[in-house]
C-alpha cells in the first residue's frame, strides 16, 4: 500500500459507533461487515407518496423517539439480503459519520428489527477509507499511523 494512503485511513473495529448528522441519528451502533458490498438502516413505514407527479420517500426512523424523514432524491435495486434472498429496497446517499471519518455514502434502508445491529457497514462505505481489526469493537475510527505505532511499542 502506498504510503500517502496509509496516513488517511482510520482503524475500526467489528462493531463502532456511527451518526448520521443529516438525519438527526447519532450514536448508533453498527455491525461493521466485509462481506456486505452495501450499507443498511433500519427504518420502518417506507412509503412513496406523490407530489405533482413527483416520487417522494418517506420512512420513520427509531431511535430513543421516531422521527419520519423526506427524500426527494432515492433510488431501488435489488440487494441481497442476509439470508442470501435478493430484495427491492430503496436507496439514499446520506453522510456516514465512522469515528473522526465522515463519509457520503448510498445506504439501503430495511427493517432490521430481527437482527442485533440498527446499522450494518458493507465493503463499498469502508474501502479504501478503514481497516479493520475484528479483535477490536468501539474504537472511534484511530488514526492508522497511531495504530502502528501502538502496535509496535506494546511489550510481548
Amino acid at each position: 500500500m502506498p504510503q500517502h494512503k496509509a496516513h488517511k485511513m482510520k482503524l475500526i473495529g467489528r462493531r463502532e459507533f456511527v451518526d448520521f448528522p443529516l438525519l438527526g441519528m447519532h450514536g448508533m451502533e453498527a455491525k461493521i461487515d466485509t462481506g456486505a458490498y452495501t450499507s443498511s438502516l433500519h427504518c420502518e413505514n417506507i412509503i412513496i407518496n406523490y407530489e405533482n407527479t413527483k416520487a417522494i420517500l418517506y420512512f420513520t426512523l427509531t431511535q430513543k423517539e421516531s422521527k419520519v424523514l423526506r427524500f426527494e432524491e432515492f433510488t431501488q435495486k435489488k440487494i441481497k439480503n442476509s439470508f442470501g434472498e435478493m430484495e427491492e429496497r430503496y436507496v439514499i446517499k446520506t453522510l456516514i459519520k465512522v469515528g473522526r471519518k465522515k463519509v457520503m455514502s448510498t445506504i439501503s434502508l430495511s427493517n432490521r428489527d430481527n437482527l442485533r445491529y440498527p446499522v450494518l457497514i458493507g465493503r463499498r462505505l469502508l474501502k479504501g477509507k478503514f481497516l479493520i481489526d475484528v479483535n477490536q469493537i468501539h474504537t472511534g475510527g484511530i488514526d492508522l499511523n497511531k495504530a502502528i505505532y501502538l502496535l509496535n511499542t506494546k511489550p510481548i
